[in-house]
């Protein structure tokens, strides 16, 4: 079935917030007691004869209720010797904060407004205003930084905390125990990538913001329900099909090309002698499908198993 232009920029919006999310995670929180069950991990073990990598799908912002974790998480953290993030927590700080305000910053002499319609900058102006939004102080800034902020405040009010996201949960964890840990790529690297969007693109990606932040938690809730019962196909397509079929080029700029990047990088970790097991953390969205990590790795040679003692054998 045909989907509108609307609904499109719905998933192109949702798989965006699902990749970046954890740039608006400066500082990290622990997780407080848990209020239900344990979340079904999206979790597999790629190995060879020596050592094992683990890879563990991350939501990069969740809620209290969604902690403890599951016991097979816990044992490929016990298991790990190292960790690897998208960034490494180093660059997890006010810097990065810093970093994407500077480069979202209008350089062409032009305002916010000057990029949008009547229509969408109506919109705007009602947001603001209701959340208390200075409208002078968005003007200044590319219409990329001005979804994302948008984005990541309505994510916030639904209670998703990028506070005890899964990465920033892991980073404080392997800090503890006293874990190595570092990033598969950089943080201006994930700045670029959002920088980097045309500028239809960045005008789509507000307006849909806008529009879905009037409709309220929908979507959201339905990736974050899906992301607890570890549901790997629905997530694929919710997040990754469609955005692949109707803006190849974005996706394979936020998916594929990254990917790419991440695998040589992971398979070190296996070839390498002097390598531990280690545990890598990364957004969903980078393990699934057939650009997904897990299948690159796989069609490399090594063996390949899913870990969920809670999943239904078929």
């Amino acid at each position: 079935m045909n989907q509108t232009p609307r609904r499109k920029m719905g998933r192109l919006r949702t798989a965006a917030m699902v990749v970046l999310a954890c740039l608006a995670s400066p500082a990290f929180a622990d997780a407080p007691p848990s209020q239900g069950d344990a979340p079904v991990p999206l979790l597999w073990k790629v190995s060879d004869d020596d050592n094992a990598v683990y890879l563990l799908g991350s939501f990069h912002m969740l809620k209290p209720a969604d902690y403890p974790l599951a016991r097979d998480v816990d044992g490929a953290f016990a298991d790990a010797e190292s960790l690897m993030f998208e960034l490494s927590p180093d660059e997890m700080g006010p810097a990065l904060s810093t970093q994407m305000m500077q480069a979202a910053l209008r350089s062409d002499g032009k305002s916010l407004r000057d990029d949008l319609d009547a229509a969408t900058w109506t919109m705007l102006e009602a947001y603001a205003g209701k959340n208390g939004m200075p409208i002078a102080n968005l003007a200044a800034f590319e219409p990329w930084f001005v979804g994302l902020t948008i984005s990541v405040t309505e994510m916030m009010r639904q209670g998703l905390d990028p506070k005890i996201g899964l990465d920033a949960h892991f980073m404080e964890q392997a800090k503890a125990a006293g874990k190595p840990t570092s990033g598969l790529e950089q943080a201006m690297d994930q700045i670029t990538l959002l920088d980097g969007m045309d500028a239809v693109e960045q005008r789509q990606f507000l307006k849909e913001v806008l529009e879905q932040a009037e409709k309220g938690p929908g979507q959201t809730e339905k990736l974050h329900a899906a992301w607890r019962r570890g549901d790997a196909a629905m997530l694929w397509e919710e997040m990754a099909a469609e955005m692949k079929r109707e803006y190849p080029r974005l996706y394979q700029r936020i998916n594929v090309d990254r990917n790419d990047n991440w695998v040589p990088k992971i398979e070190k970790r296996l070839t390498e002698s002097s390598s531990d097991d280690t545990l890598v953390i990364v957004g969903a969205l980078h393990l699934l499908g057939s650009d997904g990590v897990v299948e690159k790795l796989r069609k490399r040679g090594y063996r390949v198993e899913r870990i969920c003692s809670a999943c239904k054998v078929p």
